[in-house]
C-alpha cells in the first residue's frame, strides 16, 4: 500500500441486545441507576440447578421489531430467515442491524464491495428439541428408545435445515446478505475473547486498505438447556441469593462464582477518512490491540500471565494515542480464582499509573454473556465516555486482597479512552485500547 501514514480506524455505530437494555439509552440509564439485569430465568426449567437466576434479555423476543428500524423489504428477509436462526444468531443479527442503522452508513453512502462483516461467537449448541420428533419416532410401544432405528425412522423427522440455525459463521453471513455487504467476511470462535479479536482483525483489514468499513459484532449465551447444565458442571457458579442482583460480585471478597447470561453487541468500524468524508459521528478510535495464550503449567499463574500479556501488548501499541486520563474495563468473571488472577494481571500492567486510572466491569450488572459480553462491555465504556460519567463495579463492597488498583466509583471521570480485557478460562486473552 502506497504511503507510510497508518490508516486510522474509528467507531461510527453501536448496536446492543443485553439484559440491561436493547437500545443505547436504556443501557446507559441502567448503568447510571445501578440497575441489574440479573433476575430469575424464565426460559428454562431451573429447579434441578443450585441457582435460578441469570442475565436474560427479556426485552428481546425475536420479533422483527427487535432488529431496529429497517425497511419493509429487509423486514421480510429477516422474517423469512428466522426459521434458520437460533436465538444467539438472532441477537447477533439484531445488534448488527442496529449498529449499521446507528452509523448512518446507508446503501447510498457506501461501496458494497468495500464493506465487510466480521463476527465473534461461542460454539453454538443445538437445542435438544430439534431431535424430539425423531427420538419419539424411534420408540417402541413401551416407550423405549431404539438407537438402531435412528437412520431410518429418526433422522427423516429432523428439519433438514437444522444445522444452519447453529453454525457460528451465520451471524456475519445473514448480515452480509441482508445488507449486500460484499467485502471481507469472517467468523472468530474463541468464546469470551472473540469480540476483541474480531475488532482487531477488522481494524487490520481496514488498515491494509482492503475495506472502507467493517461491521463487527459478537453474540453468545450461557442460558441454554445444554450449555447451562454444562457450565454448571465445569465452572464455578454464583450461589442464588434472595436478591439476584447481588449474585455477580467481581473482585469482591464475598464473590463465589459466575452468573450466566446472554446478549450481543456490534460496532461499525470505518477508516477515519471514510467516516469524516460523510460527516459521521465518531464514538472512538481503535489505537491498540493485543492478545495472548498461556497454557497451564505447575508453578505459574497462567491466567495472570495471559491478562498481563494481552493488556500489556494493547497498551504498548496504543500508549502514544491513549488519553492522559483513561479507565480499564476488566473481564470481571466473579469467580474466586479467575478474579484473583485477573486483578494481579491488571496490576502488573497499570501499576505505574497509581490511582489515576480506575477499573470497572459491566459483568457486575448482567453476568457472563459468553462471546457477547465483550461486545456489550465495549459499548458500555463508549457510552460512559460520551456521557463523561463512569459506572462503578456493582456489589464491590470489600475488594479482594489481589486488588491493588482503584476500583471505579459512581460518577468518576471515565477519561477520553479505555483499555478492555477479555479472556477464556483456557488462557486465551484479548485486549483493545480505544480513545475518543
Amino acid at each position: 500500500m502506497a504511503g507510510t501514514t497508518k490508516t486510522r480506524v474509528v467507531i461510527t455505530g453501536l448496536g446492543v441486545v443485553s439484559p440491561i437494555g436493547c437500545d443505547l439509552d436504556t443501557v446507559w440509564q441502567s448503568l447510571v441507576a445501578g440497575r441489574s439485569g440479573i433476575r430469575p430465568i424464565a426460559s428454562l426449567p431451573m429447579q434441578s440447578l443450585l441457582f435460578q437466576s441469570g442475565g436474560e434479555c427479556v426485552d428481546f423476543t425475536g420479533a422483527v421489531e427487535d432488529y431496529g428500524v429497517n425497511d419493509k423489504q429487509l423486514q421480510r428477509s429477516i422474517k423469512k430467515n428466522a426459521k434458520v436462526m437460533c436465538r444467539e444468531i438472532e441477537m447477533g443479527v439484531a445488534a448488527a442491524q442496529k449498529a449499521l442503522a446507528h452509523s448512518g452508513l446507508t446503501p447510498e453512502a457506501r461501496n458494497a464491495d468495500r464493506c465487510g462483516v466480521l463476527f465473534g461467537s461461542d460454539y453454538i449448541l443445538t437445542r435438544p428439541e430439534e431431535y424430539a420428533d425423531g427420538v419419539d419416532n424411534c420408540r417402541d410401544e413401551s416407550g423405549e428408545f431404539h438407537v438402531e432405528r435412528w437412520p431410518t425412522d429418526g433422522l427423516p423427522k429432523v428439519n433438514p435445515l437444522w444445522l444452519l440455525k447453529y453454525l457460528p459463521n451465520m451471524p456475519n453471513s445473514h448480515v452480509a446478505i441482508f445488507n449486500d455487504l460484499r467485502g471481507p467476511n469472517n467468523a472468530i470462535t474463541v468464546r469470551e475473547a472473540s469480540m476483541n479479536l474480531s475488532v482487531a482483525e477488522a481494524a487490520a483489514i481496514i488498515e491494509r486498505g482492503q475495506a472502507d468499513a467493517m461491521l463487527v459484532g459478537a453474540t453468545g449465551s450461557r442460558i441454554h438447556p445444554l450449555r447451562t447444565a454444562h457450565v454448571t458442571l465445569i465452572e464455578k457458579m454464583a450461589s442464588e441469593r434472595a436478591d439476584p442482583s447481588q449474585m455477580a460480585r467481581p473482585f469482591d471478597e464475598d464473590r463465589d462464582g459466575m452468573v450466566v447470561g446472554e446478549g450481543a453487541g456490534a460496532l461499525m468500524l470505518e477508516s477515519y477518512e471514510h467516516a469524516t468524508a460523510r460527516g459521521a459521528k465518531i464514538w472512538g478510535e481503535i489505537v491498540g490491540h493485543g492478545s495472548a495464550m498461556v497454557g497451564r503449567r505447575p508453578g505459574r499463574d497462567a491466567l495472570r500471565m495471559a491478562v498481563a500479556g494481552a493488556l500489556g501488548a494493547a497498551m504498548r501499541t496504543g500508549r502514544e494515542r491513549l488519553a492522559k486520563t483513561f479507565h480499564v474495563h476488566a473481564h470481571g468473571l466473579s469467580t474466586p480464582a479467575a478474579d484473583s488472577s485477573e486483578a494481579l494481571g491488571i496490576g502488573d500492567v497499570i501499576g505505574e499509573f497509581g490511582d489515576s486510572v480506575s477499573v470497572t466491569t459491566a459483568k457486575s450488572y448482567f453476568g457472563n454473556l459468553g462471546a457477547g459480553a465483550a461486545a456489550v462491555e465495549l459499548i458500555c465504556s463508549l457510552l460512559a465516555i460520551e456521557n463523561k460519567h463512569l459506572f462503578p463495579i456493582k456489589n464491590l463492597d470489600k475488594p479482594c486482597a489481589e486488588v491493588t488498583w482503584r476500583a471505579a466509583a459512581a460518577g468518576d471521570d471515565p477519561g477520553n479512552g479505555f483499555a478492555h480485557i477479555s479472556f477464556t478460562l483456557q488462557g486465551q486473552a484479548s485486549s483493545l485500547v480505544i480513545t475518543r
